[in-house]
């Protein structure tokens, strides 16, 4: 990523902000010891100390050194408010206590808080030294977790930083405890000292998370356009060695996959890739993309959850592209200070959904029929959902601030007016490519494109953009501005029966013929089944006025206490059937009819599963597109 235009930089500032990918090339320059000849050379580096000595009780104390500010001008020492990968606030002030800031000679200072975030500090002699303790036990990819088995730090979570300093240099040492055994696995620049490292600036330490562990190393070399890159495998789990093998095995499958996808890696700032996986029963599920690596957590283990967690590799990594260097405008450059709302999301993160389980297909982790069954949900999910007549692709990328891991205590109705991005982006993605093949092109080609306009050279995109090199990659501006307006500016979806029935899919009800109320979670309990969501426009139950906190008591005149006696009613009877509901709403006793609609889930099956050959007219389709990369 690059520095930010942060609004709390002066002009002056801004105006002299380095590009990041200039100020790559010379941190590399600064850890190899060659020194810099420029202005970002001259400043003092911001000086970062962690240690644990409370680790057991999940804190860490922090010391963020600050030289050379001006006298006389306060300095304002903040928590982010977001972080990179994360389009949602998550207030990381939180989770820090402790504050303590003095001046070069350890003068004690006052430090007041004009707003949740920050620390303003003032009479300091141009040196500003705060202290605070951390508190950290969410081991995701947005959060921190410190406990006596690592440190596993998300750095928006865990760092301080300095108004107007974005462009310093960076220096940050960590002590971890005493025989403890850890190593530290990052994207951050090495130096001499084994627990030393460097960043060019505010933006490129804030994007480069940190894991201190005892972890398994695992490493390859990835070839692809001519250009060589070490790939790292930092694993931190409870399971064998030979899992950590198979793991690894997979991982390198999917780097190759991707890697052939646009012909060549990116240049990775650091000279190579790290993964930085957590997967352990004390951590949380997640997937979160960094310029030059990722972070993987999970509560599930290797042995168990192999398949589903080779999956994430194969979306963070795809990443490594996409989002990474091929940036839409609206997340560049990414502010800490406020949540980043993009109108390309369903490109940015759901194009890569799609690719993440073809890549899978691709490279032989899975077969064409898992591959499959794999878009069953996503395509049913889509195609079914009331939340079209709401908002499109583009608008739905706009709603992430309120959905990406974003908190509140008050229901929402997004049932009927929610379809992710990733969900709804995977869909486009598969149905575009497969349009584009049907006219002599690929979608890969379009990622090609966008790799060489605005990757390679970290220009950032609009949907316009995207519009035009669609029109280039099918020689067909006029297709692209009809894709566009139908199925990104608008909402409506694409004949996908057709689509995927050129490659030997079908497109089928899940359930022909079961009766349906609609999709409804229902808590079972002594007065009957409580519904726990809103039901779905459209549905059974919603025609029939049931929504969230109804109790059914009674249905088709039998008492609702259990999912075993819900069930029965649905296989006793057939789309069509008129039902008696009883039930309380709001403290009134109701009656209503139900009229059952037919089950509109759907499924995807190759043709030989459903019994229909494979002719030789579509096995050529079939093979380019899920074509086995060597």
């Amino acid at each position: 990523m690059r520095p930010p235009r942060n609004p709390l930089l002066s002009t002056s500032d801004r105006k002299s902000l380095v590009p990041y990918r200039r100020l790559s090339a010379l941190a590399l320059s600064l850890t190899l010891g060659t020194g810099l000849a420029t202005s970002v050379s001259a400043q003092q580096p911001l000086k970062y100390e962690l240690s644990f000595p409370n680790a057991l009780h999940h804190e860490a104390e922090v010391t963020l050194t600050a030289t050379g500010l001006p006298r006389g001008r306060p300095a304002e020492l903040w928590m982010s408010r977001s972080s990179p990968g994360r389009y949602a606030l998550h207030e990381f002030a939180k989770n820090v206590y402790r504050v303590r800031v003095v001046d070069g000679a350890g003068r004690e200072l006052t430090a007041t808080r004009p707003n949740p975030y920050s620390w303003s500090v003032t009479g300091h002699d141009g040196t500003v030294r705060v202290s605070y303790t951390l508190f950290g036990n969410q081991g995701d990819g947005t959060y921190a977790q410190i406990d006596v088995t690592h440190a596993h730090l998300n750095m928006p979570a865990t760092f301080m930083w300095v108004r107007g300093l974005d462009r310093r240099p960076i220096q940050v040492t960590f002590h971890p405890p005493e025989g403890s055994g850890w190593k530290v696995a990052t994207q951050l620049f090495p130096t001499a000292g084994e627990f030393s490292f460097t960043a060019p600036g505010l933006q490129y330490f804030m994007d480069s998370p940190t894991e201190l562990s005892r972890f398994t190393l695992r490493q390859w070399t990835a070839t692809a356009g001519g250009k060589s890159y070490p790939i790292r495998l930092a694993l931190h789990h409870l399971g064998s060695e030979a899992e950590a093998d198979s793991f690894a095995a997979l991982a390198r499958k999917v780097v190759a996959g991707h890697m052939a996808v646009y012909g060549e890696p990116p240049a990775y700032d650091v000279g190579g890739y790290t993964f930085i996986a957590d997967y352990l029963p004390w951590a949380s599920g997640d997937g979160m993309e960094h310029r030059n690596s990722t972070i993987l957590t999970s509560s599930g283990s290797l042995a168990q959850n192999m398949g589903r967690l080779i999956g994430t590799v194969a979306h963070e990594f795809f990443h490594s592209w996409n989002v990474e260097r091929i940036r839409p405008r609206g997340l560049e450059p990414f502010d800490f200070t406020r949540a980043n709302m993009s109108d390309a999301l369903w490109f940015a993160e759901g194009f890569t959904s799609y690719y993440g389980p073809l890549v899978l297909a691709r490279s032989g982790i899975q077969s064409a029929a898992e591959y499959a069954h794999g878009l069953s949900g996503d395509l049913s999910n889509v195609i079914n959902s009331p939340a079209r007549a709401f908002f499109s692709p583009a608008e739905m990328s706009m709603q992430a601030p309120f959905v990406d891991a974003a908190a509140a205590i008050d229901p929402n109705n997004r049932a009927n007016t929610f379809i992710s991005y990733y969900t709804w982006g995977s869909v486009l993605g598969l149905g575009l490519d497969l349009t584009l093949r049907q006219k002599g092109h690929t979608l890969d080609e379009l990622m090609r494109l966008m790799w060489t306009r605005y990757g390679k050279t970290e220009v950032p995109y609009t949907l316009a953009d995207l519009e035009r090199a669609l029109g280039d990659v099918a020689r067909d501006p006029a297709f692209a501005h009809q894709f566009f307006n139908h199925y990104i500016r608008g909402r409506e979806v694409l004949d996908y029966a057709s689509l995927l029935a050129q490659a030997g899919f079908l497109l089928r009800p899940a359930r022909p013929g079961a009766a349906f109320f609609g999709q409804v979670q229902l808590d079972y309990g002594k007065d009957g089944a409580r519904i726990t969501g809103s039901t779905q426009i459209g549905s059974p139950l919603y025609q029939a006025g049931l929504d969230a906190g109804d109790i059914i008591t009674l249905l088709d005149g039998h008492p609702l206490a259990s999912d075993s006696v819900f069930q029965a009613i649905k296989a006793a009877h057939h789309p069509g059937d008129l039902l008696e509901v009883q039930f309380q709403s709001r403290g009134m006793s109701r009656t209503a009819s139900i009229t059952l609609a037919e089950d509109p889930r759907l499924e995807v099956v190759t043709f030989e599963e459903a019994g229909m050959p494979l002719s030789d007219e579509l096995r050529p389709f079939r093979e380019a597109w899920l074509a086995l990369i060597p």
